[in-house]
């Protein structure tokens, strides 16, 4: 049984709906990592930097970092399909891209988590925020620019990197921005969000309340 330490809305979502669509099972471990001070001492035995999403193998290692451990799953089920392998022409974009989408933009969330962190008062926040927001914006916008998707972004096949995607771009700035930077993704994200596959997921895990694309 594989062990996920994550929460609703969270980088976790992507490696839960992985694990969905693979039809492992699975526990997660709710942390919200965020708001829970006792929350990040319990994931701290797990991960140092008290952040989820982390996962708990079988044979007890750890692992950690979400794009790392998506492109894990999919390696380790080729059966699947979620993930161009090692020699396909695709293969060198896919791994271009999964790490963009971790290091570019999913990492600046740390930074809006508490803006304090870079801020120089409590007055700056606002710009501060603004300006993350900014940066994820044109990230996407030149991610976009450069792909040349099928129904999905790597063409005609859904894979991790589609829901690695699919979820960042429901946190801030949000997807009504989103949709606007980012038209060739839009449609795909849209395709992802309706997976029948991953309906029961989606509403459990991360629901599409009244509002949500903001």
């Amino acid at each position: 049984m594989l062990k996920v330490f994550g929460a609703s809305a969270s980088g976790s979502i992507p490696i839960e709906a992985t694990l969905t669509l693979l039809g492992i099972p699975h526990e997660v471990s709710e942390a919200v990592t965020w708001e829970d001070e006792a929350a990040r001492k319990r994931v701290e035995a797990i991960n140092p930097l008290r952040q989820v999403p982390a996962l708990l193998l079988p044979s007890g290692e750890i692992m950690t970092e979400s794009a790392a451990i998506l492109i894990h799953l999919a390696d380790s089920h080729p059966e699947a399909s979620l993930a161009p392998g090692i020699g396909h022409p695709l293969r060198a974009q896919y791994l271009r891209w999964m790490t963009y989408v971790s290091a570019e933009i999913y990492a600046l969330f740390w930074i809006k988590g508490d803006a304090m962190r870079i801020a120089a008062s409590k007055e700056d926040v606002p710009r501060v925020i603004s300006q993350v927001h900014d940066r994820i914006t044109h990230c996407w916008h030149q991610m976009d620019e450069q792909i040349t998707p099928g129904r999905y972004i790597l063409g005609d096949k859904l894979s991790v990197l589609d829901l690695y995607v699919t979820v960042i771009s429901r946190f801030g700035p949000w997807r009504t921005r989103f949709y606007k930077t980012a038209p060739k993704m839009a449609t795909i994200v849209r395709r992802v969000d309706s997976d029948p596959r991953l309906q029961d997921f989606w509403a459990r895990r991360y629901p599409f309340y009244e509002g949500w694309e903001r």
